[in-house]
């Protein structure tokens, strides 16, 4: 059995894998066994793991896509972030649920590259409180949106959507440090913005 580098030896539940889908079809269905290889890092099994995983993630992305959002593109990104972080999975039943939330994510994230623009909270969002002027939002709104993607996508992650400098570089497959870096010199380029 061939090995991969990228993950540890953990292991995992072996009960199906099954969770319903907001979307018409079957519930996604994954074999326990290949899950936890592919888990393991055997590479024919990931191979495997996501050839099989493929429709369920379009008929996902179909569904979960906006129409100006290729779903192919969605389940490609997917794939490969599935590929890249499958061995930090921590049990086999968590799989379909993780995979759907990926998508999901992917396809917002597309969206958002496509318009180009930032999805920004509701006006009522903690990160709000003190401002008060409807062009003040506006001003913060075009600062976050000029920031490179690098940077705009560390602060997005950690000031709206609320997630921790660890699960931020989970997400993004940096070290803890290269995410606080990327937030303080994100947040200082929307302050020198907003001075301007």
């Amino acid at each position: 059995m061939r090995r991969s580098p990228l993950w540890g030896g953990r292991t995992g539940i072996s009960a199906i894998c099954t969770i319903e889908q907001p979307s018409k079809g079957s519930p996604m269905r994954h074999d326990p066994a290949l899950l936890e290889s592919a888990r393991q890092g055997d590479l024919a099994a990931v191979e495997r793991l996501l050839t099989v995983c493929r429709p369920d993630l379009r008929r996902i992305a179909q569904s979960q896509c906006a129409s100006s959002v290729d779903p192919d593109d969605a389940v490609q990104e997917s794939l490969l972030l599935i590929y890249r972080r499958l061995g930090t999975l921590r049990t086999i039943a968590a799989f379909p649920a993780w995979a759907f939330s990926i998508v999901r994510h992917e396809c917002h994230r597309l969206l958002r590259a496509m318009r180009g623009q930032v999805a920004l909270p509701e006006p009522d969002h903690a990160i709000f409180i003190y401002v008060e002027h409807l062009d003040l939002r506006s001003d913060l709104a075009a600062a976050i949106q000029s920031l490179p993607e690098k940077y705009r996508e560390a602060i997005i992650l950690r000031d709206f959507e609320e997630y921790s400098i660890s699960e931020i570089a989970g997400q993004l497959l940096l070290t803890r440090e290269a995410v606080k870096s990327r937030i303080h010199r994100g947040r200082q380029m929307v302050q020198e913005y907003l001075r301007d």
